[in-house]
């Protein structure tokens, strides 16, 4: 069994490319082999992305590509198993695509794939009544009544806030507490994601690209999406000012009392 992580350009393994692999080999008689390496990806990696995981452009930039070790990594993962955490959604098609993009022979089918994250959410469930369960010790009577799930909600930030002395007690600190790992999206629907400080298509046909390109280069698509009733309102804001020339700013977001950032 290979028990595997990997870092990436972005979190799209259909656009996205590999920079660090972590394969952990265990046979059948306990031997372990393991090969850790960082790849070229070929494309940028966007300074958001830099910033979660510390790889650099500069870093990868002397290294092998995917298509350099692709046959190497083949014979190594050659009749293996996969494991890991959340390696079902985004590790393992990630990498059958770098593989396709090789144009090296690859498939997972006959193999098994166990993945630790379903598992977790399985064997621990994380909804209201877990959560009144663990953090008050009650039942949850009524779920899904409206007055009960409310009454349950505010016992449970409340013992959010007493088991955990560093959460930050103000209001407007737990809204960026709560927000901070929404941070590499510009809205609240995610339809556009940070890319180097720009907004970024993460929807349709141009996912990827960034929206001060496309009004440039494809103004009716941009129109499209403003004259689309589907689309939130946030979105159709933000594709309405950049129209007219204004695009989304990023502001650095201040840690929020007892953030460790």
């Amino acid at each position: 069994m290979i028990f595997m992580d990997l870092e990436a350009t972005g979190a799209d393994f259909t656009r996205d490319r590999i920079v660090e692999i972590a394969f952990i080999r265990r046979d059948v008689d306990g031997t372990i082999t393991e090969r850790h390496e960082r790849i070229n990806p070929t494309i940028r990696i966007p300074s958001e992305v830099v910033a979660l995981h510390g790889i650099t452009n500069e870093a990868v930039a002397n290294c092998p590509t995917f298509q350099d070790i692709a046959v190497s990594l083949v014979e190594f993962l050659h009749g293996c198993d996969f494991a890991g955490f959340g390696v079902q959604r985004f590790d393992v098609p990630l990498l059958i695509e770098e593989f396709r993009r090789a144009s090296v022979p690859f498939s997972i089918e006959g193999r098994s794939v166990v993945d630790g994250l379903i598992i977790f959410h399985q064997r621990e469930p994380r909804d209201l009544t877990a959560a009144l369960k663990f953090y008050c010790g009650k039942e949850l009577v009524g779920a899904h009544g409206a007055k009960a799930d409310a009454l349950a909600a505010m016992e449970v930030l409340m013992g959010q806030l007493e088991r955990y002395a560093d959460l930050p007690r103000e209001p407007h600190a737990l809204h960026h507490y709560c927000k901070k790992q929404d941070e590499r999206y510009v809205d609240q629907q995610r339809k556009f994601y940070w890319k180097d400080g720009e907004a970024a298509f993460n929807f349709g046909k141009h996912k990827g690209e960034l929206l001060r390109e496309l009004v440039k280069k494809q103004r009716d698509y941009i129109e499209w999406v403003v004259n689309d009733a589907k689309f939130p309102q946030d979105v159709i804001d933000i594709c309405w000012k950049a129209l007219r020339g204004e695009y989304p700013k990023r502001q650095s977001v201040k840690p929020a009392d007892g953030e460790n950032r």
